[in-house]
């Protein structure tokens, strides 16, 4: 009875048991994919949620999942982060978050998906960027860009983990670069649809239950992070962000009505 009770509070009104848990363990896989490949278990994890989740809840759910998920990582790998990067990129979330927020903007979703797909893709294989990309205003851009397009369609991960690829090529480094600036990514997103009247109230407690299974799958992946080479770790992000980018490219030719 009690066990009862308590998956009536965990679980929202929209999900059935079956359902919650295994987006439950979704979160532990998925967090650990993220610590050990560098990227991808976001995404996933979305794709996933929009299995099931009222479309409404999909972004502002998973943004809060996400936050918690790179707390986690960015407080377990702390020592690796790149502060310097991570300075520049602090000012770029507050306002690509604020121009979002202001905006409210509906494009076209293959828009999106488009833009990001070619530029994962340019950033894993193509010409290294210049020095001056990633001095402070480089950055800056990097994260202004990243944020705004954030609010919107939740999957500009990949983009970020390129992005910092590219300044490191410590794996450690890039994971625990990688994770704070998504936490400072999706911070925002907290005000920005609370103030758009979503009720996250309704699913905290779901929420914070995934935040916990995806601390345990962040602890297991960054054991399996031991035990890769900077080489081999590097071959096998360029592989996940590669991916990532030609399923948002089949997304963009669906949502344009290309097939």
């Amino acid at each position: 009875m009690e066990v009862a009770v308590f998956l009536d509070h965990l679980i929202p009104e929209s999900l059935s048991l079956s359902v919650a848990l295994f987006l439950l363990a979704s979160s532990t896989i998925t967090s650990m994919i993220t610590a050990s490949l560098g990227a991808g278990g976001g995404v996933l994890l979305l794709v996933l949620m929009a299995s099931w989740m009222p479309p409404t809840a999909i972004i502002p759910v998973h943004g809060m999942i996400q936050l918690g998920s790179n707390v986690g990582r960015a407080t377990l790998t702390w020592r690796h982060v790149d502060w310097r990067v991570i300075a520049a990129f602090l000012p770029g979330v507050v306002a690509g978050a604020a121009l979002g927020a202001w905006l409210l903007v509906n494009l076209p979703a293959h828009v999106w998906q488009l833009t990001i797909a070619l530029f994962v893709l340019y950033l894993c294989w193509g010409p290294g960027l210049p020095k001056g990309a990633f001095g402070t205003p480089g950055v800056f851009l990097a994260s202004a860009l990243t944020s705004f397009i954030s609010l919107f369609v939740g999957a500009t991960g990949p983009l970020v983990a390129a992005f910092i690829k590219q300044i490191h090529t410590d794996r450690f480094k890039t994971v625990a670069t990688f994770a704070t600036a998504m936490t400072l990514q999706h911070a925002p997103k907290a005000l920005v649809f609370g103030a758009a009247g979503f009720m996250f109230f309704d699913w905290l407690p779901f929420i914070f239950a995934m935040i916990a299974f995806g601390f345990a799958g962040t602890w297991i992946g960054l054991h399996v992070l031991k035990s890769l080479s900077n080489h081999k770790f590097t071959l096998i992000f360029n592989i996940v962000l590669t991916a990532l980018a030609v399923r948002l490219l089949w997304q963009a030719s669906i949502s344009a009505g290309w097939w």
